[in-house]
C-alpha cells in the first residue's frame, strides 16, 4: 500500500476565497441574471453565491407576492455564518409588489446589516446617478404586472413620458425574447424627450446588449440586471463594469 503522508503544517488561509462575495435569490424558473452576474462581477473579483427560490408562473402581482414568506430561508441558506457585501433579491416586479423595505426586512432577519439590492432599487439609483428625470420603461409583463411598477416610478419622482409592456405572462419566455426583438421594442418604447430608458425583468437578456440598445434608442439604457450588477459593483468599491452609460458612474448620493 502506498504510504500516505502528512504535510507537516496548516496551509495558510487567504480572508476570502474571492476579493468580495455576494449573495443572490433568483426565482426557480429565471434564466438569465446568473449568466449577467457572472458576466460582470466575477471578472472583477465578485463571487456570486446563488439560491433560488419557488415560484409559479404566471408572473401576477398574486404569484410574485407569494415569494415574500421564502425569503428569509432563501437568504439564510447563502453561505450561512459568512459575512456578505451584499445580498441581491433578483425579481423586479416582486421587489415592487412586496417593497423594498419588505424586502430588505425578510433578508435581514437572516443576514443582519447585509445591503440589499433590488433590481428596482438599484434602477432607481441609477437613473438618478444620470439625473435622469424624464423616462421611458419597457417591460414585459402584461398590464395588470406593469401597472403597479409605472406607480411606482411616478412616486419616486420620475416622469413617464412612455410605458411598452409586451403582455407575456411566463418569464421562461421572457428569457427568450430574441435580441433583435429586444432591439427593436426599444427602439419603439423611447419617447421623444426621455433622458434615459429602463428594460426591466431579470429574464430579460438585455444587459447583454446595454450598448447595442443605446445605439439604437440614441439614450443611455438601464436593464434590471446591469442595474443590479453596477449597484452590487458600487458598494464593493469597484469602478468600471463594462458597457453602458451607467458604468461610467459612481452611486449617488440620494
Amino acid at each position: 500500500m502506498t504510504q500516505i503522508l502528512t504535510a507537516g503544517r496548516a496551509p495558510r488561509l487567504d480572508p476570502r476565497p474571492m476579493p468580495h462575495r455576494i449573495g443572490l435569490i433568483t426565482l426557480a424558473t429565471d434564466h438569465s441574471i446568473e449568466p449577467d452576474f457572472a458576466r460582470v462581477l466575477t471578472p472583477a473579483g465578485v463571487a456570486v453565491h446563488v439560491n433560488r427560490i419557488p415560484y409559479a408562473n404566471p408572473v401576477t402581482p398574486v404569484t410574485l407576492a407569494a415569494m415574500e414568506p421564502g425569503l428569509t430561508a432563501a437568504a439564510e441558506l447563502i453561505l450561512p455564518g459568512e459575512a456578505l457585501d451584499a445580498l441581491v433579491f433578483g425579481c423586479t416586479s416582486a421587489s415592487v409588489v412586496i417593497g423594498d423595505a419588505n424586502v430588505e426586512r425578510a433578508v435581514q432577519a437572516a443576514k443582519p446589516g447585509v445591503p440589499v439590492v433590488t433590481p428596482i432599487a438599484a434602477a432607481i439609483a441609477g437613473l438618478r446617478a444620470m439625473s435622469a428625470r424624464r423616462i421611458s420603461v419597457l417591460t414585459p409583463y402584461t398590464m395588470e404586472t406593469s401597472t403597479p411598477m409605472a406607480r411606482h416610478f411616478e412616486a419616486q419622482g420620475f416622469a413617464l413620458d412612455r410605458f411598452t409592456c409586451l403582455e407575456l405572462e411566463d418569464d421562461r419566455e421572457m428569457a427568450r425574447i430574441a435580441l433583435d426583438e429586444l432591439v427593436e421594442f426599444a427602439r419603439a418604447a423611447v419617447a421623444p424627450g426621455s433622458e434615459a430608458l429602463f428594460v426591466s425583468c431579470t429574464a430579460v437578456r438585455a444587459a447583454g446588449i446595454i450598448g447595442q440598445l443605446e445605439a439604437a434608442t440614441g439614450v443611455p439604457v438601464l436593464s434590471s440586471n446591469h442595474a443590479s450588477a453596477w449597484n452590487v459593483l458600487r458598494i464593493c468599491g469597484i469602478a468600471g463594469g463594462g458597457p453602458g452609460h451607467l458604468m461610467t458612474l459612481p452611486m449617488g448620493t440620494e
